[in-house]
């Protein structure tokens, strides 16, 4: 695979793109961060009313344990002050619940914004890569082999409008294999990823990569489509 064009202008845009995309995220994250932080501030009340029940609970403990001291009514009156222990009890657990809940709330708002605003671009953005990614990688693997195959994908995914600038058939000028419009539709498929174009072979004779022949070497072993020397292709006039 290959992440990034050849050409300057497509690789500023992909590294531009990212740069956006990591911007993005990073700014959705540190709202959330601050939502979070802003709901967390609703605790005040729910602290304050914790403390109140635990100084309430502590206080009538204190009393309780005061009063078992009187005689003969101490016990009574400590069991009527323990009541207002289990006041302050109660108070202190609504507390923390209610703690608790404002905890939750954050955090899940905080999750929210950012799977709604920096997930689905972030998932856009992975998809859009990796299938350029995978695109050039196989362009360019084309690329070091043959043109026609690169000429095949030019006809299949570039527009019309752009094919026919290349030649008024685009389509026939491929099936008679003609170098030069092969070349140009090759070179319009790598334009649109942002690849360099190679260079041309117009040198009878040339040995090129992997093996392949100029074409004055193809004429001289026969080399054909369906057996004929190239020229034109069957039932056209010469």
């Amino acid at each position: 695979m290959r992440f990034y064009a050849e050409r300057p202008a497509r690789v500023a845009w992909q590294l531009l793109a990212d740069v956006l995309v990591i911007a993005w995220a990073y700014l959705v994250v540190r709202f959330a961060q601050a939502a979070q932080d802003l709901i967390d501030q609703l605790q005040g009340p729910a602290g304050a009313l914790r403390s109140a029940g635990q100084t309430v609970r502590d206080t009538f403990a204190g009393a309780a344990r005061t009063a078992s001291g009187i005689p003969l009514v101490g016990d009574d009156l400590a069991k009527a002050l323990t009541v207002g222990t289990g006041a302050g009890d109660s108070l202190a657990a609504a507390g923390r619940r209610q703690a608790q809940l404002i905890d939750t709330v954050g955090l899940w708002a905080a999750v929210a914004i950012v799977a709604f605003a920096a997930v689905p671009v972030v998932l856009l953005w992975l998809f859009v890569r990796v299938r350029y990614a995978r695109t050039a990688g196989s362009a360019v693997a084309a690329r070091a082999l043959d043109l026609d195959l690169l000429a095949l994908r030019a006809l299949a995914h570039q527009p019309t409008r752009q094919l026919l600038r290349v030649a008024g058939d685009p389509a026939a000028a491929w099936r008679r294999d003609d170098p030069a419009v092969v070349r140009e539709l090759a070179a319009l498929e790598l334009r649109a990823l942002g690849l360099r174009v190679p260079r041309p072979r117009s040198v009878l004779g040339e040995h090129v990569a992997n093996g392949q022949r100029g074409p004055a070497e193809q004429l001289s072993e026969g080399r054909v489509h369906g057996g004929e020397l190239p020229g034109p292709a069957r039932g056209e006039q010469a």
